[in-house]
């Protein structure tokens, strides 16, 4: 295992496998709370890199992860506007709002497909300033993305445990049920919506800090890599308590890009990644009825053998 996944591999997929969970935790909110495919997690994700990165250079590393969120809460708004008062179907929205993002994006990077930020300081670069020691530089970027995370999840748990929190998962289960409670469903889903794109435009800005640059495609099948990590962490936890529900999507994350590492060891080429990523989904989506028919499989053969051991005693005893 130490020939094959080094502890620099290991590392960077953990750090990755934190950064893309913020995205999955936000599909985890569009997605399974309130059951709507939002489309515009590629745009959206692009922005909060630009967003963060154009802060960064101008010295506010900090001030950047606020403003990616922001900047992530209006693409959310107008997402959910266009499905809550223009009836605007959940897909249609999102693939309108992910495509008007590209010229908003590049407009944010001053119309340059690719920003550097390299030279200013980023959030990572503080938190590694507070200790001189080798082995805090090595692992502080790890210790912060921890430290985010786990203010996020239990942000995200508190809030869907408040009155507000509750309605939105009534609104997924049952719009017509919240209606009827003098609860309005629209005001709920875009509330979700603008907190689901704030976890997504945060996992934007640490990513482009992280990296030292935004690219216009960096997005490009985000919402893939997002739900991948998703299913895979609702294949170990679907049933369980909601905080145990969104540690599975972090755990998912994470295990998601350990495959990915595996893969690029095994040298498959980066083109193919995509691929790599579909295969996951559809195993992913697939594996519950696989293993139904499986079982169903293995009760047919037992009991066809059952049937004919019954009528190889019968003929034993005539």
């Amino acid at each position: 295992m130490s020939g094959f996944l080094t502890l620099g591999i290991v590392q960077t997929a953990l750090e990755l496998g934190l950064i893309y969970a913020l995205v999955a935790l936000s599909l985890f909110i569009s997605f399974s709370i309130l059951n709507i495919c939002d489309l515009s997690t590629d745009g959206c994700y692009t922005l909060g890199c630009a967003v963060g990165a154009v802060v960064t250079i101008a010295g506010h590393p900090v001030l950047a992860i606020f403003a990616a969120m922001l900047a992530g809460v209006c693409s959310g708004f107008v997402t959910a506007i266009l499905q809550t008062k223009f009836g605007v179907q959940s897909i249609l929205a999102g693939i309108i709002v992910n495509t008007g993002l590209y010229t908003v994006n590049l407009a944010v990077m001053g119309f340059s497909s690719n920003l550097s930020i390299f030279g200013s300081a980023t959030v990572f670069d503080l938190f590694k300033s507070l200790n001189s020691s080798k082995a805090w530089a090595d692992w502080s970027p790890l210790v912060l993305l921890l430290i985010i995370l786990c203010l996020v999840v239990l942000a995200i748990y508190w809030f869907l445990g408040t009155r507000l929190g509750l309605s939105i998962r009534a609104t997924g289960d049952s719009p017509a049920m919240v209606r009827a409670s003098s609860i309005n469903p629209a005001f709920t889903t875009i509330v979700g919506l603008c907190v689901a794109n704030s976890l997504t435009g945060l996992a934007g800005c640490l990513i482009g800090q992280y990296n030292g640059n935004s690219d216009i495609n960096l997005g490009t099948g985000m919402v893939t890599v997002a739900l991948a990590s998703l299913i895979i962490g609702e294949m170990f936890f679907k049933n369980k308590g909601m905080l145990l529900r969104i540690i599975g999507v972090i755990i998912g994350s994470v295990l998601y890009r350990f495959v990915m590492s595996v893969a690029l060891r095994l040298k498959i080429p980066t083109e193919a990644f995509k691929l790599v990523s579909a295969l996951i989904v559809a195993i992913a989506l697939t594996a519950p009825q696989i293993r139904k028919l499986v079982a169903l499989h293995a009760q047919k053969r037992a009991s066809m053998k059952m049937s004919l051991d019954e009528d190889a005693d019968e003929e034993g005893e005539q």
